[in-house]
């Protein structure tokens, strides 16, 4: 799986970008080969009381596109969290598929 990552008016770190990669490279064991790239947006938005930090995945599979937006403290707070949406997500997608 291809994994597109950006940083929106900001330079993100190397820790940080590795972990964003090795949480999507998780991915693999819930969606199968026919998936498509991962794009991970990484954003700070100043004016949140939820966190300033925002992470947008959106995940192509056959079918339909997932998209989850996530806004935390920390950037990797809101990757778990997304992850979590996104592992949900997909299990809802593929026991409606298996219909």
């Amino acid at each position: 799986m291809n994994v597109q990552i950006q940083s929106v008016k900001f330079d993100a770190g190397k820790q940080l970008l590795d972990f964003i990669q090795k949480k999507m490279d998780r991915l693999d064991r819930f969606v199968d080969e026919r998936a498509g790239d991962v794009e991970v947006t990484l954003r700070l938005d100043p004016d949140s009381e939820k966190g300033n930090k925002v992470v947008v995945v959106s995940l192509r599979v056959p079918g339909s596109d997932i998209r989850v937006e996530e806004r935390a403290f920390t950037f990797e707070e809101a990757i778990d969290n997304s992850m979590d949406i996104i592992k949900r997500q997909l299990e809802k997608a593929k026991a409606k598929f298996e219909k």
